[in-house]
């Protein structure tokens, strides 16, 4: 039997490995890769809705609402009141929270030097661009995974 040598497949294997590998590095700080995504996502948009996260992420609202529930207890998002309308909250980064993004953000660097270490710099580069535009051609929202589509 021949080994799949398909570029789909192969994608798929390593997404897979990766993302299960990524979460391994996670566990000691008692969070998920999607925990990360949407720190990452309130720290770039610091005070946007959780109406305007979901929508950028493709969450629908009822799950957008447990997972912002989620971070908030665990003391790494906090709700605002925001001033410009009185019926949203606007979502904030607490210290607690930043912290663990920056501590999150190390161990994705290092896991991305571990999953690429066969490679050279401009190989990592090349493909990199290569990727890139690959989730371009199939409209994949830059920056977020899709899987936060089927969140729990």
């Amino acid at each position: 039997m021949e080994t799949p040598k398909g570029v789909a497949f192969l994608l798929s294997q390593l997404g897979a490995f990766g993302a299960q590998r990524f979460a391994e590095r996670l566990r000691p700080l008692e969070i998920e890769p999607r925990h990360v995504g949407l720190l990452r996502m309130i720290s770039a948009n610091e005070g946007a809705s959780q109406q305007e996260l979901g929508e950028r992420m493709g969450v629908v609202p009822s799950r957008m609402v447990s997972f912002v529930d989620d971070l908030e207890k665990r003391g790494f998002v906090e709700r605002r009141r925001n001033p410009k309308d009185r019926r949203a909250y606007a979502l904030h980064l607490t210290g607690k929270g930043t912290a663990m993004l920056r501590q999150a953000m190390l161990i994705s660097v290092e896991h991305d030097e571990e999953v690429c270490a066969p490679l050279s710099q401009d190989e990592r580069d090349v493909l990199a661009q290569l990727l890139s535009r690959l989730s371009t051609a199939h409209d994949l929202i830059p920056g977020v995974h899709p899987g936060y589509r089927h969140l729990r």
